[in-house]
């Protein structure tokens, strides 16, 4: 079944107008209902070092709060103009509270995520933990957009991220309704261990053919290259749009501990990568 609700985080950031694209491009290519949120959030830290008194600060408060009102007016805008060109049904919410929280638990009613990567060179941090909450607490398809670059139609070629473990597993049949809409299908395995001649993806092959879904399998040893390296190059070499990978890591007193793979690809990715968890 086509994913038929999507939701899209969207914020003032210039990056906004490339994540809004790709969301409304995949809508309008599986007839999915589109949400978009805006989460109105004012980094309270910040603001408690201002001097003044309570009067002052709240002053202030009010004047972020009026700044990002305003942001959200122009995101709002930007997203029904879009949705209305190419006739998308569309839903459009603002939130105020925690960003993270609020995609987190709007994202439980989607069919998939659309967010983006966090830009390295920026000091904030939100955008990673955004991310970190979604991925790993949603229980839904993250498709995570890089900060620089334009993106066409996603998913046309997919390269697929094949370990035989509960998260590739999980990431392959979240995919199941792109994979089926896709001109070509990859699946790699990077380092797998075992004779050369042996592929690990031709097992999950057989399982997707019987969806309908012809996939090729094929696998990639380095000693010397980080397997999420090895999965951009070969994403790169291949003409891939899109990545598909399970999301590795697991929570320790809620602090999260990425597996290498995963925090690779969040840090360098070059093409938009769908991970599930």
């Amino acid at each position: 079944m086509p994913p038929k609700d999507i939701l899209v985080h969207l914020d003032a950031g210039p990056c906004a107008a490339v994540r809004l694209d790709v969301a409304a491009r995949l809508a309008a290519r599986h007839g999915a209902h589109l949400s978009g949120l805006f989460v109105v959030d004012i980094p309270l830290p910040m603001i408690m070092d201002a001097s003044g008194g309570g009067g002052v600060l709240a002053s202030l408060i009010e004047d972020m709060r009026a700044a990002a009102l305003g942001d959200a007016a122009a995101a709002e805008a930007a997203f029904r103009a879009r949705c209305e060109r190419d006739g998308i049904a569309h839903e459009w919410r603002v939130a105020e509270g925690m960003t993270a929280e609020h995609v987190t638990l709007a994202a439980r009613y989607a069919d998939l995520v659309v967010l983006g990567q966090a830009d390295p060179e920026a000091a904030e941090g939100g955008a990673a933990m955004l991310l970190d909450d979604v991925i790993f607490f949603s229980g839904r398809p993250v498709l995570v957009v890089p900060y620089a670059g334009t993106f066409g139609d996603v998913g046309r070629r997919v390269l697929v991220g094949w370990k035989a473990g509960r998260e590739a597993s999980r990431a392959v049949h979240d995919a199941l309704p792109l994979l089926a809409a896709a001109e070509k299908v990859t699946v790699l395995s990077v380092n797998p261990g075992g004779p050369a001649d042996h592929l690990p993806g031709a097992a999950i092959c057989r399982h997707l053919a019987r969806h309908g879904i012809t996939a090729e399998a094929s696998r990639l040893d380095s000693a010397e290259v980080a397997d999420g390296d090895v999965l951009l190059n070969a994403a790169a070499d291949l003409g891939a749009d899109l990545l598909v990978a399970g999301a590795y890591g697991h929570s320790r007193l809620r602090e999260l501990v990425l597996g290498g793979v995963t925090r690779t690809l969040l840090q360098r990715m070059t093409l938009p990568v769908l991970f599930s968890h």
